[in-house]
């Protein structure tokens, strides 16, 4: 059974808004996180000053604009939307930057993490409820949970993906010792 969600709507309202500013409080170029102050209006939600990971991911239509995150509860989460939103706008090295003129037609959509925790193998993972992260060595991977349902994939292909975005063969699961965890996201967008 999923846990109960973390945030009410009214919060995740309130995270998907301060992203939005964010994004379009974006310098035309660079990477530097705008200022706080010019972001935050009015109170800031109690749930949303918890220590939690977050990733946020921009689309294009149906095409993923940047993704980028931490699963570890290193800010506040709506600190760490506002840094993931830059992150994702502006690092994520698989894309070009997003540019001013973009951003009103991108669509953003947060995931709000919880801790993740080691599994035995391929049998406890939930698709559609579990993200991955597997690791072998310096190597890690991770995919959000949403990936697994939007692709179509069962428990093994959806470990076989996290093993080749770990930079691990697709097979490493089954053919070496890896660590394998999972988390989950209450996920949620414009």
């Amino acid at each position: 059974m999923e846990a109960e969600p973390l945030l009410k709507a009214e919060d995740r309202q309130w995270l998907l808004r301060l992203a939005r500013k964010t994004l379009e409080s974006l310098e035309p170029a660079g990477s530097r996180v705008p200022d706080e102050a010019q972001l935050v209006e009015g109170e800031i939600p109690a749930a949303v000053q918890a220590e939690r990971g977050a990733f946020v991911t921009l689309h294009a239509g149906d095409d993923l604009r940047g993704c980028i995150g931490y699963v570890l509860p290193v800010a506040p989460l709506y600190r760490s939307v506002i840094e993931n939103t830059v992150n994702a706008a502006r690092r994520d090295p698989r894309f070009l930057p997003v540019t001013p003129g973009e951003v009103a037609g991108l669509r953003i959509e947060v995931s709000a993490m919880t801790l993740p925790h080691k599994i035995d193998g391929v049998a406890d993972i939930r698709v559609g409820e579990h993200g991955l992260i597997v690791s072998r060595g310096g190597r890690k991977g991770l995919l959000l949970p949403q990936v697994a349902t939007e692709y179509g994939w069962d428990a093994g292909t959806f470990l076989s993906h996290t093993c080749q975005k770990a930079g691990l063969p697709f097979d490493a699961w089954q053919t070496g010792p890896v660590e394998i965890e999972v988390f989950t996201a209450e996920v949620f967008s414009e």
